[in-house]
């Protein structure tokens, strides 16, 4: 008897599924119902009679009830009746059918005619309720997705009808097969007698073979599914292979053409800029993504990478390896590749190398990422995943969620992870993927109240268990399985639940052989044949379409609330730019680098435009300042002490030799490279009058150092440079009169100055004199009395030799002290040495200005070499062979610095600028303030907004 109303329902159904109007969705055979399937054709052996194939459409069966239902393409279904012909009836309808009257009743009573020719039949149904597990769910379901509206707008005008009066006559013959198929001795009349016949022996039935019935019917519908299953693979094996064909296609065309982005891709852009504009994802970011988050080793790396067909992130054996998020987007391609955001490597996932390497550098990546002290970042790692048959969508695995912090883990590792966790999950159009071990107790789960509190009524929350496999052998009662899949265990609420299988344990399965376990286990599952897990329920596949619904649903219907309120965002900023910055184009942090870039190479430029005239005048005189103290001490006054003019010539020209060898080029390139430095920053500093811009202050000083930092001068400068200064002081001959004067000159101007100095230090010695004593009533201290009364006593004895020596005897020390002594002063040796050096220099510097007084006519008595004459002016020479030296010093390091350094420079501070332009930070850091931060908001606010609106133009055009 069961036969038998199973075999009317099928006829039933096929019926009404001959009529597509009114239907709002379509589903593939494979996701109905396990029963239904098995209800097939051979249950009619008497019938012979065939119908031509007719093609159907057939609603979704999901879980996920808040779903949005898949369309797919129509199925051929044949049918196991066909109608008797009677030719008498058709000529009597079709006489009938020429009456006007009846083809105007016809076109306005239609709608109500089919309307209730559908509730008469459907009175005309058995009552099911008992048996309702056996009929699939769309059936009873039928009348909610019959559009009654729409099924009498699509009938024709009256006007239509007229046109259609010469097809009336076929219309009459099936009228007639109409009559034939409920004549007395056809199909749908035993159908019918035999389900009420069912009705009356129901009890019966039910006492006699119930339990062995259901028993036989189990595996009816297990080799029924298996069949399915083996036709549906092979099929989808077709269908993948062709998709990859006509992907391969397009994709030889793309030197060719310009491709458009797919859509994942275009809103996988969208939230890269929404992560570098809002990394704290605060509520402007709502846009969905699918959010992975479970326990530590719960499974849900095995998860993504089931979904994205492929062993991507790398493994550890109970160690954290997800260390930072990762954003997988998925989409379909020809080839199975993945890249990241920031490369454009592509590694071919079909490939172990390239596999292998992917794997090593998302490790690296998350390592760096991690801040030196802690576990774990808060950096998203962006990753694209392409390849045929994958599910459009964008997935991030966050790092796992821990109880305990172990060791080598930053202290504050456990509360890091749950705030990255709650900052994903707190996005009201966020999918939380919530993974739960199955093979460990439900009550050592972490995630699941975390899950909990950010999504409680489980609008958003799909649930999957991992390692159903382990849980089937190791759970003792598998009612709690079924209670978890339910949602009767936890406490929170979930859209769907899930059940899958991810692997053995082994790092090293493929993915293929993990699909091919899967579905041998669930197959084989007691799990399933009790009727714990229904088949829409289990497997990664179903996973990823349902996920992938889920996902797509919600940028339906959240992307242009996005949209709009980045609309508004952008207008309060530009009204915020006007009205503090009127007279200022809005320049972001990019462009805001570019212009002081220019700014400084501008300025750098300007180094060549420097005179040489210039050049020579501040190094000339930078390096006196710097050598001249060496000169008067170490050469003049040593060489001013000997007796004659021979011993003064050779004593000067051997420490001139010295000093040339040993460190005067040297110095010479520190005063040339300090000159430029100088030089430099005076460009870089100072102002530019009404278009100065001191936002630019920052970075222009960082790149002025570490542009010096990095400069070196040519090594071979100082030996080059040893030769021509050497050369240059052993040149002993003066030309003309004006040469002489000028050294003249520039010895009475170093002297002069060294004279100042050493009255300045025996001021300090002594004390201020009468006159500042009385004027600023300013008074000695004992030892500046002490030293007044040395200093007059040592000028007693240089008055008394005009010719001494530079050093003081032993017998003049003490001659001294005895004196002091005698009036009462008491003096220590040193002190009369250290006295006696400054009053003897002061002697010395007064008597060369007079013999340099001297000798400005003796200009005629040098060219004679000085002979018949005792004026002799050695000294005027030393201080010309050292003027000429630095002249032509300074005119060699001129060269230099024109013709090299200032371009080397020039090349370094180029390097510098474009090691800044790519580093982020330190733009960041260098250029700051309102205006900045203000001008980058806009932009990115803009180019938000602008893929925003490509993207839902292309959303739109898909439908």
């Amino acid at each position: 008897m069961w036969r038998t109303r199973a075999a009317a329902a099928c006829v039933i159904c096929r019926s009404l599924a001959n009529s597509s109007y009114g239907i709002k969705r379509k589903s593939p055979l494979q996701n109905l119902h396990l029963v239904s399937r098995s209800i097939h054709h051979p249950y009619y052996p008497s019938s012979k009679f065939q119908r031509p194939p007719l093609r159907i459409s057939i609603k979704l069966f999901s879980s996920l009830n808040r779903l949005p239902l898949r369309k797919t393409k129509l199925l051929n279904v044949k049918h196991g009746y066909q109608f008797h012909r009677n030719f008498w009836l058709a000529r009597l309808a079709s006489r009938l059918l020429k009456v006007r009257y009846l083809i105007l009743g016809s076109a306005v009573g239609g709608g109500y005619t089919a309307k209730k020719t559908y509730d008469q039949w459907k009175d005309m149904m058995p009552d099911l309720n008992e048996y309702k597990w056996i009929v699939p769910d769309f059936i009873w379901e039928l009348d909610e997705h019959i559009d009654f509206e729409k099924l009498i707008k699509a009938l024709p005008d009256a006007d239509d009808l007229a046109k259609l009066l010469p097809d009336f006559d076929k219309i009459g013959e099936s009228f007639t097969s109409l009559k034939g198929f409920f004549s007395p001795g056809s199909p749908g009349e035993t159908a019918f007698r035999a389900t009420d016949q069912g009705y009356d022996n129901d009890k019966q039935f039910k006492k006699i073979s119930d339990k062995e019935k259901i028993d036989q019917l189990q595996e009816e519908l297990l080799r029924t599914q298996l069949k399915y299953q083996r036709m549906l693979e092979r099929l989808e094996k077709e269908n993948k292979e062709l998709r990859k064909l006509v992907l391969q296609r397009d994709d030889k065309g793309i030197h060719q053409r310009k491709l458009k982005k797919s859509l994942i891709d275009m809103y996988s852009e969208v939230l890269d800029i929404l992560s570098d504009y809002d990394a704290s994802y605060n509520t402007q970011d709502h846009l969905p993504r699918v959010v992975v988050v479970g326990d530590q080793s719960a499974g849900k790396t095995s998860v993504l990478e089931m979904i994205a067909q492929a062993r991507i992130f790398p493994r550890g054996s109970g160690e954290m390896m997800t260390r930072s998020p990762v954003k997988v987007t998925l989409s379909e391609g020809p080839h199975h590749v993945a890249l990241f955001k920031d490369s454009s490597r592509e590694f071919d996932l079909t490939k172990e190398e390239d596999l292998a390497a992917l794997r090593n550098e998302i490790e690296i990546r998350m390592r760096n990422s991690v801040k030196e002290g802690c576990t774990v970042s808060t950096e998203t790692i962006s990753l694209s995943v392409k390849g045929p048959g994958l599910q459009r969508m964008v997935l991030v695995d966050l790092p796992g969620v821990i109880s305990t912090v172990t060791s080598g883990m930053a202290p504050d590792t456990k509360e890091t992870i749950f705030s990255i966790s709650k900052a994903y999950m707190q996005n009201p159009n966020a999918i939380i993927l919530c993974i739960q071990d199955g093979s460990v107790d439900a009550e050592r789960s972490i995630v699941t109240d975390l899950v909990s509190q950010m999504d409680p009524q489980g609008k958003r929350t799909i649930f999957v268990l991992t390692k159903v496999d382990l849980a089937e052998k190791n759970v003792a009662s598998p009612s709690r399985i079924q209670q978890i899949i339910e949602g009767k265990l936890f406490p929170m609420k979930a859209l769907g639940y899930f059940a899958v299988v991810t692997g053995k344990g082994n790092s090293s399965e493929s993915i293929e052989s993990i699909k091919e376990y899967e579905e041998e286990f669930f197959q084989n599952s007691k799990l399933l044949k009790t009727c714990m897990l229904k088949a829409h329920q289990v497997t990664t596949k179903n996973l990823s379409l349902a996920v992938s619904d889920c996902f797509w649903k919600m940028v339906r219907e959240s992307v242009e609330q996005q949209a709009d309120a980045f609309k508004a965002t952008r207008f309060n900023l530009e009204t915020e730019w006007k009205n503090n910055y009127p007279r200022l184009r809005e320049l972001d942090r990019n462009e805001l680098f570019e212009k002081a870039k220019n700014e400084i190479l501008d300025e750098v430029i300007s180094l060549t435009q420097v005179t040489p005239k210039h050049w020579e005048e501040i190094l000339q005189k930078t390096l006196w300042e710097r050598v001249s103290t060496h000169v008067i001490e170490n050469i003049y006054l040593p060489a001013a002490q000997t007796m004659n003019s021979g011993t003064f010539n050779t004593t000067v020209d051997i420490k001139l030799k010295q000093w040339t060898d040993k460190q005067l080029p040297n110095k010479a390139v520190e005063v040339a490279w300090e000159t430029l430095q100088e030089e430099f920053s005076r460009f870089m500093t100072e102002p530019k009058g009404k278009e100065h811009d001191d936002i630019f202050d920052k970075l222009k000083q960082a790149v002025k150092e570490e542009s010096i930092k990095r400069h070196k001068w040519n090594e071979r400068a100082e030996d080059s440079l040893r030769v021509i200064q050497h050369n240059a002081l052993e040149d002993r001959s003066i030309s003309d009169k004006q040469q002489w004067d000028a050294a003249i000159h520039f010895m009475e101007e170093t002297l002069q100055s060294r004279l100042k100095d050493t009255e300045s230090v025996i001021e300090d010695m002594v004390g201020p004199d009468w006159k500042k004593r009385w004027l600023y009533w300013i008074g000695r201290t004992k030892e500046q009395n002490i030293r007044n009364e040395t200093k007059n006593e040592l000028e007693k004895l240089i008055k008394c030799s005009d010719e001494h020596a530079a050093y003081l005897a032993n017998d003049e020390v003490t001659t001294v002290r005895k004196n002091l002594e005698a009036r009462g002063v008491t003096v220590d040796p040193c002190l009369i040495k250290d006295t006696w050096h400054q009053i003897y220099r002061r002697y010395f510097l007064k008597t060369a200005l007079n013999h340099c007084n001297l000798c400005r006519r003796g200009f005629y008595y040098y060219q004679r070499h000085f002979v018949d004459s005792e004026l002799e002016c050695n000294d005027i020479v030393l201080f010309w062979r050292i003027q000429r030296m630095l002249a032509i010093t300074a005119n060699t390091l001129r060269q230099q610095l024109i013709n090299t350094e200032v371009r080397r420079l020039e090349k370094n501070v180029k390097e510098v600028l474009e090691d800044f332009a790519e580093d982020n930070e330190k733009k960041v850091k260098l250029l700051t303030g309102k205006r900045v931060q203000l001008a980058e908001d806009l932009k990115k606010v803009r180019e938000i907004q602008e893929k925003l609106e490509a993207f839902i133009e292309a959303l739109h055009q898909e439908k």
